[in-house]
């Protein structure tokens, strides 16, 4: 068995994911954060470039299997590609399991931790779905959508995640010289509070009506999306928040 997560297939991951949930049920939601299955299945799911429905799919697959209050797809024996995951990751206790989920979206609890000190009530006892709520989620969300946007059609969409450019997708267009910015934001609730880093807000101040802030709201329960073009001028207020912190180095000399 391996638990090198870059050698996992997605679709055995969406496995692991279900076998998570469904052995370890209620206590297994909050060892990740999360306050109800369907958040765990939203996020989840569409974290892991699936839909929601194929967490639940899954959990249920395994139901039958462990003793909670749930049956399952009782009425069949279990699919021989999901025994297969099940013998191979039975023994694996919480907190190994649990640190494999992280994984799959690249969350290392121990750097989230030393970068970004946890002082809100709802980041214990994990950061991990708030995390993934407000980036990968969130994102994934925005990518399985898009081609299906008015907004956005005759674009071309490009992944700027990874380049600290202040926004998560270029959309360019037909001519190649145009563009517009999208940057992704997600909430657990209906409304909440986001944030805007001094070069998210820089370069959406610069964009104007070529930015656009996606919003994708309600993981908790059922998510739907809200597009702003160029925020700065529209009914949200932002207010500016200066935040000193402190890093701490270990030196030697070699």
């Amino acid at each position: 068995m391996t638990l090198n997560p870059e050698r996992i297939a997605r679709r055995e991951r969406l496995i692991l994911a279900g076998l998570y949930l469904s052995k370890y049920d209620s206590v297994g939601l909050k060892h990740l954060g999360f306050g109800s299955f369907a958040e765990a299945y939203n996020v989840i799911g569409y974290a892991l470039g699936s839909q929601p429905a194929s967490i639940k799919n899954y959990r249920d697959e395994f139901d039958p299997l462990f003793p909670n209050r749930r049956k399952g797809w009782h009425k069949r024996s279990i699919r021989g590609y999901c025994e297969r995951v099940f013998e191979a990751y039975k023994s694996l206790d919480i907190e190994s399991f649990a640190g494999l989920i992280k994984s799959f979206a690249g969350y290392d609890e121990n750097i989230w931790s030393a970068a970004s000190p946890r002082t809100a009530p709802e980041e214990s006892p994990s950061g991990f779905a708030k995390r993934l709520i407000t980036g990968l989620a969130a994102e994934q969300y925005f990518r399985s959508v898009e081609s299906e946007l008015p907004e956005f059609a005759g674009y071309a969409l490009e992944d700027a995640t990874r380049l600290g450019c202040g926004y998560d997708f270029k959309l360019s267009g037909p001519d190649g010289d145009d563009f517009l910015a999208v940057e992704v934001k997600g909430l657990r609730e209906l409304t909440g509070s986001l944030q805007f880093t001094p070069r998210e807000h820089a370069v959406a101040e610069s964009m104007r009506d070529r930015y656009h802030l996606f919003v994708v709201k309600n993981f908790r329960k059922a998510p739907i999306h809200e597009i702003i073009a160029n925020p700065l001028s529209s009914r949200l207020r932002f207010t500016k928040s200066e935040r000193i912190t402190v890093q701490v180095l270990w030196l030697t000399n070699v």
